[in-house]
């Protein structure tokens, strides 16, 4: 009876990992992709930061605002370096927090805080250049008044119908602001750009 031929011992294929040249370009290859990355990831951080830094102000404008009208009497808002939400609180320019107070109707009376907000201390960089301190009216119009509270002083220029308040940042490319006309109206927008029918993000002149 005839036997089965031996087979031979099967030998699979030998693997082996990258060599050190290879690895060397690899990792050459990717510090380049991550050097091309890194600034415009960082211009991105930037600008998000400077939208969110607008977004607060702006929403902190128009609260104020809301509780001139809702509360028919007048608000201050005002820009502050302290983080503590009281009275004590006092008006600084392109300060890092912002602060809504109501103005004393009579003397004596004693002024309360509404709310109070954080603007740069988010944001490590980004600066606000603008009015100390916006006064709005019962109509929710802007007004003036020098003593409104808290060191705080509203100005008015019948020149130039509106406030603004510019934001930017250091490593950004962009700024953006935020206007109040004379009548009330609150608008975001792109300094960069002009206010038309092709560029509704565009500011006011």
């Amino acid at each position: 009876m005839l036997s089965a031929p031996a087979r031979e011992p099967f030998v699979g294929r030998v693997g082996h990992g990258f060599t050190l040249i290879e690895l060397m370009i690899t990792i050459a290859l990717a510090a380049l992709l991550l050097s091309l990355a890194v600034p415009s990831f960082v211009t991105w951080v930037r600008n998000a930061q400077v939208r969110t830094v607008t977004d607060s102000l702006q929403n902190g404008l128009r609260l104020a605002q809301t509780e001139a009208v809702r509360r028919q009497r007048q608000m201050v808002f005002f820009l502050s370096e302290s983080a503590a939400c009281d009275v004590a609180n006092t008006a600084s320019a392109n300060g890092r927090f912002w602060v809504i107070r109501t103005v004393p109707l009579l003397d004596g009376e004693a002024a309360q805080v509404v709310q109070c907000g954080t603007l740069a201390d988010v944001a490590a960089g980004t600066s606000i250049t603008g009015p100390a301190a916006l006064c709005f009216g019962s109509s929710g119009r802007l007004v003036a008044n020098p003593t409104p509270g808290g060191g705080a002083a509203c100005a008015l220029d019948a020149n130039d119908l509106n406030r603004r308040f510019n934001v930017a940042s250091s490593g950004a490319n962009r700024t953006l602001r935020v206007t109040v006309s004379l009548g009330g109206q609150l608008r975001l927008c792109d300094p960069a750009r002009t206010l038309t029918d092709a560029q509704p993000d565009g500011c006011p002149t």
